[in-house]
């Protein structure tokens, strides 16, 4: 398999994993007579850094973007990335993303057969802002981001007089990224549940539009651009101040 055949294979399968159990702590908490039902946003904090922890082990072979913001960002740092490059990070991430999504619903079929709320039922797939106000939403959703990408290429540059850029989320280590994600979550999640990926919203929002599921109601289109720019922005913005901010240590 060539470079760019096994970049894509392991970014599907590190965020099919990702949303597979990113979804399915939400799924959880929230759904009515599953056993975890009322398990609260701790545990969905650190049930989506541990699908990190899984999604980052399993696509080490990639440095596990598993984000276009991360993507994006790397390349604003200054990492060695073709157009191709980006474009087969961000289109495999996407798809297993849907995938991803798609099996947490499996998983739960039965319950979301049995779950009355509209409301629950996409929150489980996609983020939704507590109070709706898109430019606050917006904000939140780059600063959230900007500490995650930050810390990123912050981590990969540490002691490493030679390398220009990290490779990714395994630059980190598993357990490291794991956590800081639980700690975005725990410390600027509650306005917008913390995309911070546009693939981690965007795949399983087209998943929740396109599956049959019982009272499924609306994906929200309306809201959806926000945990795709935000992100990006956010993503971006780290890439560009890290390069200021974030000098590579003299050996």
């Amino acid at each position: 398999m060539d470079n760019l055949g096994l970049i894509f294979l392991s970014e599907t399968v590190g965020t099919a994993l990702l949303t597979l159990l990113g979804c399915g702590v939400v799924a959880n908490v929230l759904l009515t007579k599953s056993k975890g039902l009322g398990g609260g946003t701790l545990m969905i904090n650190f049930g989506w850094g541990l699908a990190v922890f899984a999604a980052v082990t399993a696509s080490y072979s990639s440095g596990a973007h598993l984000n276009p913001a991360v993507t994006l960002g790397l390349l604003a740092s200054g990492a060695d990335l073709s157009a191709l490059d980006v474009v087969i990070y961000i289109v495999a991430q996407l798809i297993g993303a849907f995938l991803g999504a798609v099996l947490a619903y499996l998983a739960y079929k039965k319950h979301f057969d049995e779950e009355p709320d509209a409301g629950i039922k996409l929150g489980i797939f996609a983020t939704g802002p507590a109070i709706r106000s898109y430019g606050w939403n917006f904000i939140t959703e780059v600063i959230g981001t900007f500490v995650l990408v930050f810390v990123v290429i912050g981590f990969g540059r540490v002691g490493d007089a030679d390398a220009s850029t990290p490779a990714g989320l395994a630059a980190l280590g598993a357990l490291p990224v794991a956590l800081l994600v639980v700690g975005i979550g725990a410390s600027l999640g509650g306005p917008t549940g913390y995309a911070i990926n546009p693939a981690r919203d965007l795949g399983p929002r087209l998943a929740h539009a396109v599956l049959p599921i019982k009272g499924k109601g609306t994906s929200d289109w309306s809201y959806s651009w926000v945990p795709i720019a935000g992100p990006i922005v956010g993503g971006v913005l780290a890439g560009l101040l890290s390069i200021p901010l974030l000098p590579l240590l003299s050996a």
